[in-house]
């Protein structure tokens, strides 16, 4: 697969993106970074994504396939040969896109209530937030990943979200640290790899891009 053609539609905010961006980063994929304004989206993103029209949109040869795990899923497929992201075992796999599910189902919505609104609704959003940290908390347990004793799949899923925790706590006002310091130290455990260290925007840079957010959405 040496002559393959791969890009990469995306957003630097994104943590959907940084999923993909990670996952080749892992098989060492060489791809074209394309980044995309999301108030003015491109015509390529149009045509890859007619339905959702949404980042990221990863392009293998032409071809678009859409949503961030279904992208990390396909990935691993293709480029099977190196640094295996999904276990060989099929209940552990199993277990591994459950996790991925949950955090897509649950996470985001609930974690942009916290700097996207105000009073009762952000109060009401941040206490399903810390509920959802805890959840995710307790199925990492005592391993140093979520799949055990390999960075994986559902390291993948949550870690872009890591780069938001310094967010959560300026505009929830509570410290994660100190709710979840297994959840910190897994974060910071997973920065210790280039794929994410090299991936994952400055806390105080996606602050800033969550400020401009707040002015656009008249929060602040």
């Amino acid at each position: 697969m040496a002559n393959d053609e791969v890009i990469l539609l995306d957003s630097w905010p994104s943590m959907f993106g940084m999923r993909l961006r990670i996952a080749l980063a892992e098989k060492e994929i060489k791809y074209e970074y394309k980044e995309e304004d999301l108030w003015n989206k491109s015509p390529l993103l149009l045509q890859m994504n007619p339905i959702h029209k949404k980042i990221p949109v990863l392009i293998h040869n032409g071809k678009p396939i859409c949503e961030s795990l279904i992208g990390v899923e396909y990935i691993e497929e293709v480029w099977k040969d190196k640094a295996p992201l999904l276990p060989s075992d099929p209940y552990e796999r199993a277990q591994a896109r459950f996790w991925g599910d949950y955090i897509d189902k649950k996470l985001y919505d609930t974690s942009r209530k916290i700097y996207t609104t105000t009073g009762d609704e952000q109060e009401a959003g941040k206490k399903d937030f810390i509920e959802i940290l805890r959840v995710l908390e307790g199925a990492l347990g005592e391993k140093p990943y979520y799949g055990g004793d390999n960075f994986g799949f559902g390291d993948i899923a949550l870690i872009g979200f890591y780069c938001r925790f310094h967010a959560y706590e300026i505009y929830g006002n509570f410290s994660i640290e100190a709710e979840f310091p297994k959840l910190v130290a897994w974060g910071k455990r997973c920065m210790q790899r280039d794929s994410v260290a090299k991936t994952l925007p400055d806390q105080h840079k996606i602050l800033e891009f969550i400020k401009m957010l707040r002015q656009k959405l008249g929060v602040e």
